[in-house]
Formats: structure tokens, sequence, C-alpha cells
């Protein structure tokens, strides 16, 4: 599988910015594709994900409320819309995807390690 990210870019704090990720490849019928990042010094956190048939969704508590992860069934496309910007936002954003939609709900779990991540797309938040 193979995953093109796009998005991210500088904003001020309180502002939005939008994040989009295309799967392709070999896709079968249920799997996961979510979010981490990695702020500079530090370890990678789950951000959000969303599986596949359901579109069950899940959010780390640092984002909930900010944050709306949805996706596009005909596209294969996860998109992360990201509202209330602040500072602790600023981190390299990675796209995943996992054939195994229960990590959705492991959260930043050492085995919730998703099997294909994207190249990841900067966001800066400036205060």
């Amino acid at each position: 599988v193979q995953l093109q990210a796009s998005g991210g870019g500088l904003v001020q704090a309180g502002g939005s910015l939008g994040l989009s990720c295309t799967a392709s490849g070999r896709i079968f019928s249920t799997y996961v594709m979510g979010w981490f990042r990695q702020a500079p010094g530090k370890g990678r956190s789950f951000v959000a994900a969303i599986t596949w048939p359901g579109g069950s969704t899940y959010y780390a508590d640092s984002v909930k409320g900010r944050f709306t992860i949805s996706r596009d069934n005909a596209k294969d496309t996860v998109y992360l819309q990201m509202n209330s910007l602040n500072a602790e936002d600023t981190a390299v954003h990675y796209c995943t995807f996992d054939n195994n939609p229960r990590k959705a709900a492991w959260g930043s779990r050492p085995t919730a390690s998703y099997d294909f991540w994207g190249q990841g797309t900067q966001v800066t938040v400036s205060s």
C-alpha cells in the first residue's frame, strides 16, 4: 500500500488546516486509516483514526472537539480537518494505514504500529 498525503503548512494560532491522504495498491475491504504526529523532540503520538467499512472514528484526547477525521469511500482517502490550532499542534503529521481496523482503538500503544506510513507533512502553528 502506498500513501500520498497533502495539506499542512503554516497557520496562526486559532486557525484551521486540512490534511488529506489517499491510499493505493492492494487494499482489502476492511482496514483503518489514521494520523499520527511527531513534535520536535518528542515521540510519535496518535491523533485520529477511522475504520473501513464501518466508519468508526477515534481521537486523541488532545484533539477531541477540534479535529475531525472523515473519509471518501470511493477514493480510499482520509481527511483530517484541524480547527482551533495551537502551538502544541506543531508537528510532522503522518498518514497511516493498517489492514487491522481494531488498531484504530489502540491509540498510541506500541502494538498499534501501523503497517504503512506516508511521507509526513509539516503543520506549524505560530503563536
